[in-house]
């Protein structure tokens, strides 16, 4: 028995949403619509996502559409997501039930605190830094440089609200305090110190994504994707020049 579109609209649009928003590739995002509609009864039903927006359409010519303004990565909620879609196609949970459950996918906090967060990039910062080949004495200097870094970004991101130039910033303070660090002592190797330091604003998830997308035939969503994996790279490199510029 076919649900009421408005009700299986939601759920598909919203399902997408989240997913967009916490970093799923697009034809995921286009497959798990397709997938929920189908499981409600709508074999027909069509939607096309792009990383800024998503577009719906039921059986009976209604076309719905979402703005994704805000990214991140977040892989909890995709996963939960995608545990609320296996539900969906077992037969188990009706619209109004995944509706609310995905609300509250929607709204729940980030994973983990920001702090958690910047004693991860710090410790991923040192790490690298060995792996690159760095010397043992470049493992704090990395270490606190990441962790500034990381902060720098959080912070700066939710003043300006435009990620490039919050990237921009934290390489710019990740170079500032390596440079630090070897002016006192505290370091033997700068270019390996910001390297490692830099890592966890690298954007390897859109790379991958962007490849993935590509070789799905989202060419739209692809090529998008490459673009801001560019400029973010570019930024990076940009705010770690600046301060070589300077000194």
């Amino acid at each position: 028995m076919q649900q009421d579109d408005v009700s299986v609209a939601k759920v598909c649009l919203l399902a997408g949403k989240i997913m967009l928003q916490s970093g799923a590739e697009t034809y995921r995002v286009e497959d798990t619509m397709n997938r929920i509609a189908a499981s409600y009864g709508f074999k027909k039903a069509e939607s096309y996502a792009t990383p800024t927006g998503i577009q719906f359409s039921t059986e009976g010519e209604a076309t719905y559409f979402r703005r994704i303004s805000n990214r991140s990565t977040d892989l909890h909620k995709i996963a939960e997501v995608n545990h609320i879609s296996r539900q969906i196609s077992a037969q188990t949970i009706e619209p109004k039930e995944a509706l609310l459950h995905l609300k509250g996918i929607q709204h729940a906090s980030e994973s983990f605190p920001y702090w958690i967060q910047m004693i991860a990039a710090a410790f991923v910062s040192g790490s690298f830094t060995i792996m690159f080949g760095g010397a043992w004495p470049d493992f704090l200097p990395s270490f606190f440089a990441g962790g500034i870094g990381f902060f720098a970004m959080i912070w700066f991101e939710k003043v300006v609200e435009i990620r490039f130039i919050a990237e921009f910033f934290a390489s710019f303070m990740i170079a500032i305090a390596s440079g630090i660090a070897i002016h006192i002592g505290f370091g033997i190797q700068m270019d390996k110190i910001i390297i490692g330091a830099v890592m966890p604003l690298v954007p390897g998830l859109h790379i991958t994504n962007a490849v993935r997308d590509l070789m799905a035939g989202h060419l739209v969503a692809g090529v998008s994707k490459g673009v801001e994996a560019i400029l973010t790279a570019f930024a990076i490199g940009a705010g770690v020049a600046v301060v070589f510029a300077i000194i």
